[in-house]
């Protein structure tokens, strides 16, 4: 299977804003977030032990320098059937080809894509060495706010450093490249906590809870409380403590999306579309009165997606317009 199909199917809002990209960056892009897919699948199957999982974790980002062949089959042949996403089983036969596309990207990108595996890595590092076995019967919770912005940050906010970095491959800006990094982190930061917000009950029915211990008991909860969905007023307060945090990490895309050239339209709309669906969901999210019931997964509808990829070629010439398109959906949080 050809890179582009795996991408497509993997993640199909991802493959759109890859399309958008300048030709020098989409490569780059599309196997960087491949193999942090890929490690995310060793992290998460559930046929392996979570040691084992960890070694082939902490592995994993020299396995991608050396590429030996015999590693790269065991590794394979260790995980295969541990997913049930017939995507990611495909994933898991072509790593091999994978590593094809990213000898082939220029040494100035290769070692911006090498260090947003690693971060992710670390983060999955996280999750295998702070909570339990998958079928254990436990669950456990961060400690404190801090843990989580941590995890926020390897997660979300290194991956929105690596975009940024890639963007200053090949386009000049016109703040410091240090700030525009952080920038992008934040805006990663954001990205993630949707994420860990819309797997809530997911992620509780495999004894990870990644709201703060510190923050469930000013409330009266501890994690366990959290796999009762009528717990889900009591739990308020604390989403909407993380969604606005997720918030203010968006509004960093202001002046992130000012820096972007205008005679790169692709590379702008791939910026603005994630942001303006992270936006979305945070909303949606914000409004979900039951969000810790298992049998809901809060989602934007696809109809979202595909009109804001409508309406966006206005933004693409003035950022005025995209901070009071921004701006609109943000303010709905006051």
């Amino acid at each position: 299977m050809d890179i582009e199909t795996l991408l497509k199917n993997t993640s199909r809002s991802l493959y759109l804003s890859v399309q958008a990209l300048p030709g020098n960056m989409r490569p780059a892009f599309g196997i960087a977030y491949l193999l942090c897919r890929y490690a995310d699948t060793i992290a998460d199957t559930s046929i392996l032990p979570a040691q084992r999982r960890l070694y082939w974790i902490e592995r994993f980002p020299l396995l991608l320098k050396e590429q030996n062949r015999q590693e790269i089959s065991l590794l394979a042949s260790e995980i295969c059937g541990g997913s049930e996403n017939p995507y990611e089983k495909e994933l898991i036969k072509n790593l091999l080809p994978c590593l094809q596309v990213l000898n082939q990207v220029s040494a100035k990108q290769l070692p911006i894509i090498m260090d947003v595996v690693q971060a992710v890595c670390d983060g999955m590092k996280i999750d295998l060495n702070a909570f339990p076995e998958e079928h254990s019967a436990q669950i456990q919770a961060f400690q404190t706010p801090d843990d989580l912005q941590h995890y926020c940050r390897l997660m979300g906010g290194k991956p929105g450093l690596f975009w940024s970095r890639l963007i200053c491959t090949t386009t000049k800006i016109d703040m410091p490249e240090k700030e525009f990094y952080e920038l992008g982190q934040h805006i990663g930061d954001a990205l993630q906590i949707v994420n860990i917000l819309r797997d809530l009950p997911k992620d509780l029915r495999i004894g990870r809870c990644y709201f703060p211990a510190q923050d469930l008991a000013q409330h009266g909860l501890t994690a366990a409380d959290l796999l009762i969905p009528e717990n889900a007023t009591r739990f308020e307060p604390v989403k909407r403590k993380w969604i606005l945090w997720g918030v203010n990490n968006l509004k960093s895309a202001v002046r992130y999306f000012a820096q972007l050239p205008k005679c790169q339209p692709g590379g702008r709309a791939a910026v603005a579309w994630p942001v303006l669906w992270t936006a979305d969901t945070l909303l949606k999210v914000w409004q979900t009165p039951d969000l810790l019931n298992p049998q809901k997964r809060v989602k934007i509808p696809r109809s979202n997606i595909y009109s804001t990829m409508l309406c966006t070629p206005p933004i693409l010439i003035s950022n005025l317009l995209f901070n009071k398109w921004l701006g609109g959906k943000l303010g709905k949080f006051n």
